[in-house]
């Protein structure tokens, strides 16, 4: 059966109670709290819902990550980057980035980044939590990412592209900068082609849970002021 959580806790079932079908949802309801939301990501599990639902938190089975050192670069790709196309900043306007991972897409039906959801990861990013990547031609904002860093791990949430190959040169300069500062993983969440092509892979839910016991409490080497 479903969880349904309460806002007077922040406690979450454990992992292995996550359904099947569909898969990996593990509880509902609760708030979108600093607080509550640092700790789904401790635990596991990420918010993902439509206007209109619940609150819905989620532990897929396999999980997609990618793992620094495995990120592919095409021929192409690596050619166009060095072209200098665009510039890559990072936690330089993380409202703009989110909001614009939020505007509608030819091929969804709404949005799962509500304003609500806006709202709290913006007060994540004010409390040193998420991140922003910002890829821009000529002045102009045209792709972009974020994510959480907590430990040696990176969340990533959304990513948006305005213009050829924006979002896939934005996640470029975050997994190489998130090498060197000794990440040693980047959670997709869920699968799509576009990540598969930059090296993502699955792994089981419960091995992506000991690379969360191990390495949330080291501490890395990243400067986010570029």
């Amino acid at each position: 059966m479903l969880t349904w959580l309460s806002r007077d806790t922040l406690t979450f079932p454990p992992l292995d109670k996550a359904l099947r079908d569909p898969n990996g949802l593990l509880a509902a309801g609760g708030d979108l709290s600093a607080e509550r939301l640092v700790q789904a990501y401790r635990h596991g599990c990420f918010p993902w819902y439509q206007d209109g639902q619940p609150i819905l938190w989620w532990s897929p089975d396999p999980r997609t990550v990618l793992f620094p050192d495995e990120l592919h670069v095409s021929r192409s790709l690596r050619k166009f980057i060095r072209q200098g196309h665009y510039q890559v900043s990072f936690d330089q306007d993380f409202a703009a980035v989110i909001n614009a991972c939020a505007a509608p897409r030819d091929y969804a039906d709404g949005t799962w980044i509500t304003d609500s959801m806006q709202a709290a990861y913006l007060k994540l990013h004010q409390q040193g939590f998420a991140h922003s990547v910002e890829v821009r031609q000529g002045g102009e904002l045209v792709g972009g990412l974020y994510g959480l860093a907590m430990g040696r791990l990176f969340f990533g949430e959304s990513m948006f592209s305005r213009a050829d190959n924006a979002s896939k040169v934005g996640f470029v300069a975050l997994v190489e900068h998130l090498q060197q500062a000794g990440f040693v993983l980047i959670d997709c969440q869920m699968p799509t082609d576009h990540l598969h092509s930059l090296g993502a892979r699955a792994i089981a839910r419960a091995t992506f849970a000991d690379y969360l016991q191990r390495y949330l409490d080291q501490p890395n080497r990243a400067s986010w002021v570029c």
